[in-house]
């Protein structure tokens, strides 16, 4: 069963907003719907929060540490508190996803993502689940940085919260450790395509540069 739910961002209200920063957006939503308030503790290096679900401890994190020390964050509560990395999930934003399609995955590399790279050298290993969260992809790897450090067009930020919103139906499942059926119900949903142009219309893509 997972037992420390992690999202990942940076710090700080000019961050707050912007793609990479996704990982933040299901936490909080998470914490919503628990109705619990992430409060900043020194010693993990982030906001937390805890409750206990069934009978067991469950612990909220995100790591106020920036996403390349992410790491910092993470070991620290897990190896407290005997966390097993198993008993992990970190949600990140991830760049070959469309924007409002999710995916759970367990152990994997860290595909250059800065955030699971730390996470995976602090806990010495991979193996530990992540939900990922659709954000799109510039098209172009040098246009990544700027890409993830900017803030979503609205559509694309809708499709990125429906997306959340469906994969919290999870959690539940999650909790009990049936991770089949978890991953089931969160790749049950398919993100809306985007609308064609209307007849007439160029798309953005189509159109001349001014």
């Amino acid at each position: 069963m997972i037992k420390l739910f992690v999202g990942l961002g940076n710090p700080g209200p000019e961050y707050e907003a912007t793609r990479h920063n996704a990982g933040f957006w299901w936490l909080d939503a998470l914490a919503r719907e628990w109705k619990l308030s992430l409060q900043p503790d020194r010693s993990y290096h982030g906001l937390v929060a805890r409750t206990t679900v069934g009978g067991q401890t469950v612990w909220l994190l995100a790591p106020q540490t920036f996403m390349n020390l992410s790491g910092k964050s993470v070991a620290a509560l897990a190896r407290f508190f005997k966390i097993a990395p198993q008993e992990i999930m970190v949600v990140h934003d991830e760049l070959d996803i469309v924007p409002g399609e999710v995916k759970l995955k367990f152990g994997g590399s860290h595909a250059g993502h800065n955030g699971l790279r730390d996470i995976h050298a602090q806990l010495g290993t991979g193996d530990y689940w992540r939900l990922r969260l659709g954000v799109g992809h510039p098209g172009v790897k040098a246009e990544v940085v700027n890409w993830v450090l900017k803030k979503p067009s609205p559509e694309h930020r809708s499709a990125i919260e429906a997306g959340i919103a469906h994969s919290l139906q999870a959690v539940p499942q999650l909790l009990a450790g049936e991770m089949e059926k978890a991953t089931m119900a969160v790749h049950t949903r398919k993100p809306p395509r985007p609308k064609p142009p209307r007849p007439g219309h160029l798309s953005a893509t189509e159109a001349p540069n001014p």
